[in-house]
């Protein structure tokens, strides 16, 4: 009883304390280029130089955080649907 508590409370938590996170800050760095924008290539030196463009978040540096994207699909539907 008590174990079961303990990991529903706990889930309860994380789930509140992403939902905090989304709607103080709804955009997180890009994964794929570390927020840079761009991918980190190296000269012959070993010197870190500017790679191609981040496809993933097209040159920005930031992308959507998940639960924001959710959070948006649903106040989409639930603005189109009460007209």
């Amino acid at each position: 009883m008590t174990l079961s508590l303990l990991a529903i409370t706990l889930s309860l938590v994380v789930t509140v304390g992403y939902i905090g996170v989304c709607a103080a800050s709804p955009f997180g760095r890009c994964r794929k280029c570390n927020g840079l924008g761009f991918a980190l290539a190296h000269d012959r030196k070993g010197k870190p130089k500017r790679g191609k463009h981040c496809r993933r978040c097209d040159g920005h540096g930031i992308r959507m955080r998940v639960g924001r994207h959710l959070y948006n699909l649903w106040a989409r539907t639930h603005r189109n649907g009460t007209r």
